[in-house]
Formats: C-alpha cells, sequence, structure tokens
C-alpha cells in the first residue's frame, strides 16, 4: 500500500484524564517495526471494561491513552519478521497473545501467554512501545491494542486473521464480550447436558454466557439482574427464568435461588464485577459438585467467603476471555457465527461513527445498549 512505512495521520478518541469524555483528536500512528502488524480499524464494540478503566481506575500512569479493545481491521502494512499476515488480510485483534511457544500457550490447561505480559504496557512510562502519538506526547495503547481509533498497531503475537467472509462489523465483537461469556459457560465452568445454571448479569457478557449455556445443553438457565427490561433478551438467548433480586429484598438471591433448584444450581456464572455477588454466586451452587465461574472484571476490592462454602464441594474458579487461547479461539468462533452456531447479531444494539462514542458511552452507562457498534472507516 502507499502508506507502507509512512506515518499515517488519522483520527481516535484519545482519553487524556480520568473522568472525563473521550476527545476526537488526530493523532500519528507510526509504521510497524519488528514482529508488528499495522491495522486499518474498521469496526470496533464498546466493552464494559473501557469504561472501568476511564471511570474507575486509579492509575494515573494510564493517562494520556487510546480505548478500545473490541475490534476488527484489515492489514495495512507488517514489520520485518511477520510471516503470518499480509495487507489485505481481515483480523482481529487479541486481549489473550497467543505465541504458541510460552509454556503456557503449550499447555492445554491455560490460555494464558507469557510474552504478552512483556509486550503490553501497562503505563504510559513505558509506553516509547506505543505507535500512536498525539500533539508530542505518547498515548498508551490500551491492552496493548486501542481499536478507538482508525489506524493501530498491534504484535503479531496479538492478532489473529479470520475467515475473508467474516463481516468485521459483526465479528468485532468476538475480541471480547461474546468469547468471554461463551467461554465461560463452555470452556471454564464446563457445563454439562441437562444441569441448572444461574448467570449473574444480563449485559452483553451475561448474555453470551447464557448462549454457552444453552449450547452445552443445560436444561434451566436462570437469569439474574436488577433491571427486568433486560429479561426478553435473556430469553432470545436461552434464559428459561428470571429473577430480579429487587423483587426480594428480605432474601438473599443465594437464598432465593436455592429455594428454585432444591438446593443450589450446578452451575453459576458471575458476569458484573461485583465481589458481593460473586459471593452470592458461590453460595447459590449446590453443595457437593456446584461450580462458580468469575467472569465480572475489578481490581479495587477483596472477595470473601466462609471456608465452610467450599470445604463443601463447591469449585469456585476464575475465567479470562472465556478460556480461549487467542488466535485458535477467536478464529474458531468466527467459523462458528458463519456456520450459524453462535449469535452475534442480536448482541448489537447501536451502530453509530466512532465520533459519537461518548454518545455510545452515555448508553452503556444508562443501561440502554447491550453493544454499541462505532465504525472506524464508514463503508
Amino acid at each position: 500500500m502507499a502508506t507502507a512505512g509512512k506515518v499515517i495521520k488519522c483520527k481516535a478518541a484519545v482519553a487524556w484524564e480520568p473522568k472525563k469524555p473521550l476527545v476526537i483528536e488526530e493523532i500519528e500512528v507510526e509504521p510497524p517495526q519488528a514482529n508488528e502488524v499495522r491495522v486499518k480499524i474498521v469496526a470496533t464494540g464498546l466493552c464494559r471494561t473501557d469504561l472501568f478503566y476511564l471511570y474507575e481506575t486509579d492509575n494515573m500512569e494510564l493517562f494520556p491513552m487510546v480505548l478500545g479493545h473490541e475490534g476488527a481491521g484489515i492489514v495495512e502494512s507488517v514489520g520485518p519478521g511477520v510471516t503470518e499476515f499480509q495487507p489485505g488480510d481481515k483480523v482481529i485483534p487479541l486481549i489473550i497473545s497467543q505465541c504458541s511457544e510460552c509454556r503456557f500457550c503449550k499447555s492445554p490447561k491455560t490460555n494464558q501467554c507469557e510474552k504478552a505480559w512483556d509486550i503490553v504496557p501497562h503505563n504510559v512510562n513505558r509506553a516509547p512501545a506505543s505507535k500512536l502519538n498525539c500533539k508530542g506526547k505518547k498515548l498508551l495503547q490500551f491492552m496493548g491494542i486501542s481499536t478507538f481509533s482508525e489506524y493501530s498497531v498491534v504484535n503479531q503475537i496479538a492478532l489473529t486473521k479470520v475467515d475473508p467472509d467474516a463481516p468485521l462489523d459483526k465479528v468485532c465483537l468476538l475480541g471480547c464480550g461474546i468469547c468471554t461469556g461463551f467461554g465461560a459457560a463452555v470452556n471454564d465452568a464446563k457445563v454439562e447436558p441437562g444441569s441448572t445454571c444461574a448467570v449473574f448479569g444480563l449485559g452483553a457478557v451475561g448474555l453470551a454466557a447464557i448462549m454457552g449455556c444453552k449450547y452445552s445443553g443445560a436444561k434451566r438457565i436462570i437469569a439474574v439482574d436488577i433491571n427486568a427490561a433486560k429479561f426478553d433478551k435473556a430469553k432470545e438467548f436461552g434464559a428459561t427464568d428470571f429473577v430480579n433480586p429487587k423483587d426480594h429484598n428480605n432474601k438473599t438471591i443465594s437464598r432465593v435461588l436455592a429455594e428454585m433448584t432444591n438446593g443450589g444450581v450446578d452451575y453459576s456464572i458471575e458476569c458484573v464485577g461485583n465481589v458481593e455477588l460473586m459471593r452470592h454466586a458461590l453460595e447459590s451452587c449446590l453443595q457437593g459438585w456446584g461450580v462458580s465461574v468469575i467472569v465480572g472484571w475489578t481490581d479495587k476490592y477483596d472477595v470473601s467467603v466462609r471456608p465452610g462454602e467450599l470445604i463443601a464441594g463447591r469449585t469456585w474458579k476464575g475465567s479470562v476471555f472465556g478460556g480461549f487461547k487467542g488466535k485458535d479461539g477467536v478464529a474458531e468462533m468466527v467459523r462458528a457465527y458463519l456456520d450459524k452456531k453462535v449469535k452475534i447479531d442480536e448482541f448489537i444494539t447501536h451502530k453509530m461513527p466512532l465520533d459519537h462514542i461518548n454518545e455510545a458511552i452515555t448508553l452503556l452507562q444508562e443501561g440502554k445498549s447491550i453493544r454499541t457498534v462505532l465504525s472506524a472507516h464508514p463503508h
């Protein structure tokens, strides 16, 4: 391409400081260096994790940065040493890298990657690795990706090539939320046919978890949320029962679920990031063999439980990116979507251009959207 090897000027939504609206700025995107790929971002989803780091984090070293980690695009150019990608390939950036060489990548027990910890800086002081600049300042690339930009540069281990027929404005959502929830049920909880499940939180991740429970053959799937307006959508994904904790002020939600299920559910999945809810999710599981999976993210509070809840035979575990190994899992989910085995379209409630991103943030904060897809390059 004519832009290969040159700095590209383009638009991006910049977070200059926490708790403030994003600002659409013209930024400079440097050419890819060794083992890097420059991607023209076509579409990106807005995830609650972006809002956590914008509004709730106490880490000032993140700013200024470009958020966004749920995107899809087309390879514009590649740096030295890149053999897996070439210009024109359709790709999805990965929040969980897969180098295929480290002990974690070689193990079937985890989807984490040791090399990812080295290539993804978590403060601006390490931002020399960043290829994004604005007004003379380095911009931190969120999760090493930054999809709220028309172009970004990503290490090749944090990128996967997808089917050429994949619609990028749909499969971008596989970069985080859908794989995270679906995989938590299928890969981490390992939901079994005929089982009873409870899913806490009906955002995109929770709905994907419900889809995963149904995919795995669960016979009863209880959707739990304080916003009853989300229950119809949950039913569309496979939920069979609906519980609003606000309707049971005199009982804990774990007690309500235990009474509904003769002692507790086989599997529970927490998709909110609330430490009290994590405990309730565990306690809603049947003693003896109940499995509870923590998916919701927070790093601000400790989680606790009485030892007897675990000694009684429950399993408590965490899930990151639904247990999917990055390159393999995302490409596999794209194929599953094209084969109509998993839903994506049903998650999309709004579509708008990237420069309307603050409007999209407001919709998500007010519970009026599940996923907004922002187009970085209008078609």
